[in-house]
């Protein structure tokens, strides 16, 4: 069986945006606005050298809320994998949850396995691309993305700051990752020492 890092995309292969119009700071809402973090690009070409597969998972609600357009979506997908490309480094997986409960777009609005902090993408991947979730890790800057790693049973390293999440209480107690790094580089060098 394979060996993934699983990663969140916004926070950790991107920079958040700011929103002013909205006061928020999350994902990105055109291509313009996509911002790759320093060293994704080499971070992503060690987790290949090292024999590991490089999935993203993330949660994409914004076309269902109206934020953005769909068209927006994948104009970003393509200037991530252009960005990537330019180092010679490539994502084996994308998978994302579009869903959200208060979507306002016909389609989007329910409650599905697959938003995070369930499991349920991660599932779905380990069983695309024959994975050992059990010796596998899933890199995120959210605490429920540290819920959805360890629901699927990997190991977990959360990026950054607990940010708003502070104090987040998963419906099995308080999360805890595994460990916690400055950002996806400092994440995979931890991994590799770790296994190596």
């Amino acid at each position: 069986m394979n060996r993934a890092v699983f990663m969140d995309r916004d926070g950790v292969v991107n920079e958040l945006c700011y929103h002013r119009e909205l006061k928020i700071k999350c994902a990105p809402f055109t291509a313009n606005e996509f911002k790759m973090v320093p060293g994704v690009p080499e971070a992503v070409n060690l987790i290949h050298q090292s024999g590991y597969l490089c999935i993203l998972i993330s949660n994409q609600p914004d076309v269902g809320l109206g934020l953005m357009t769909s068209d927006d979506l994948e104009d970003i997908k393509l200037k991530m994998r252009a960005e990537l490309a330019g180092s010679s480094a490539y994502l084996d997986g994308e998978y994302y949850c579009m869903h959200h409960p208060d979507a306002v777009i016909s389609g989007y609005k329910r409650i599905c396995d697959c938003r995070k902090p369930k499991p349920g993408l991660l599932l779905r991947a380990a069983l695309d691309y024959n994975v050992d979730l059990l010796k596998s890790w899933f890199v995120g800057d959210y605490l429920s993305d540290v819920e959805a790693g360890k629901g699927a049973g990997c190991r977990t390293i959360l990026i950054g700051k607990k940010k708003s999440e502070s104090g987040y209480l998963a419906s099995s107690g308080t999360v805890v990752p595994d460990k916690m790094c400055s950002n996806l580089t400092s994440a995979v060098q931890y991994i590799f020492k770790t296994e190596y």
